[in-house]
């Protein structure tokens, strides 16, 4: 079958989301934008006769680090290897010394062929606000585009991300986001956003689960009664606990993998991914 495969602009990227919400994801109602913003040519799409078949972002973080994620081919178009063309195609366009990913336990042996290598389980908690959240701790400050630089700063510090990201934060830090500060240091923070059920936090970042807590608690002022989704890493009991404790219950699973050399992160800090899209 005759095929082209290309970058694809925001219109292409906003199609992707609309194919991951059909799967099930949940993605945000504003993500396209903000999942352009790091890498302008992190997405790409398979063509047959001009329609858009199958797509798979690959965004890179500089030169170092590239996340892998929006694997979708579109129902009409399975079975006939379109999907796995575009796999191999974006590894070869966008090479990087470590890829990630956050894929289905079920894929894992898949992505062990392309050279992924387990590092740890990822759990989904969902499940209804729960009461009592009016009020937000006075040492939290709400953050704005216009903070990209000092989270970006606060996240390599800290290795709480694999490589700087300050055009992606520029975008989504527009989401509602609150900074918990200690000695006019940043010790933390959170964004949370709306999605097409209920409303998801991520990242959330703190230096431990008390302060996870009170910024987590802060960013449930923002959101109306309804489900929220926290997804967290399985190494962090700390955080599978805060979940737990919250009324949240775990949803799915995914594996993080990388293929390269697995980036230095302190999980034990990450009580709340980003994103299972971007990292």
């Amino acid at each position: 079958m005759a095929y082209d495969i290309g970058f694809l602009g925001i219109e292409g990227i906003r199609t992707a989301v609309a194919w991951a919400r059909l799967e099930g994801w949940n993605p945000g109602l504003n993500d396209a934008v903000p999942f352009a913003a790091e890498d302008p040519e992190g997405f790409l799409g398979l063509r047959v006769g001009g329609e858009l078949a199958a797509t798979i972002s690959l965004v890179r973080y500089g030169a170092s680090f590239a996340f892998l994620g929006f694997y979708i081919c579109h129902p009409e178009f399975r079975g006939k290897g379109l999907g796995h063309a575009l796999w191999n195609e974006a590894l070869q366009r966008k090479p990087a010394r470590c890829i990630g990913l956050d894929g289905v336990k079920a894929q894992q042996p898949s992505y062990r062929q392309s050279g992924f290598v387990l590092a740890h389980e990822n759990i989904r908690h969902g499940g209804l606000k729960p009461g009592g959240y009016a009020q937000r701790h006075p040492a939290l400050i709400d953050l704005s585009a216009a903070d990209a630089a000092a989270i970006d700063r606060f996240e390599q510090r800290r290795r709480l991300f694999p490589a700087p990201r300050p055009r992606f934060l520029a975008e989504w830090l527009r989401h509602d986001a609150l900074a918990l500060r200690r000695d006019c240091e940043i010790v933390g923070y959170g964004v949370v956003r709306q999605c097409q059920e209920g409303w998801k936090v991520g990242p959330l970042f703190a230096e431990n689960v008390g302060d996870a807590e009170t910024i987590l608690r802060g960013l449930l002022t923002k959101v109306p009664e309804g489900t929220f989704f926290l997804d967290t890493p399985g190494t962090n009991q700390a955080a599978v606990d805060l979940a737990v404790s919250l009324g949240l219950k775990p949803m799915f699973e995914t594996a993080r993998m990388y293929r390269g050399p697995a980036p230095e992160i302190d999980t034990a800090k990450v009580f709340g991914i980003t994103t299972f899209e971007l990292g």
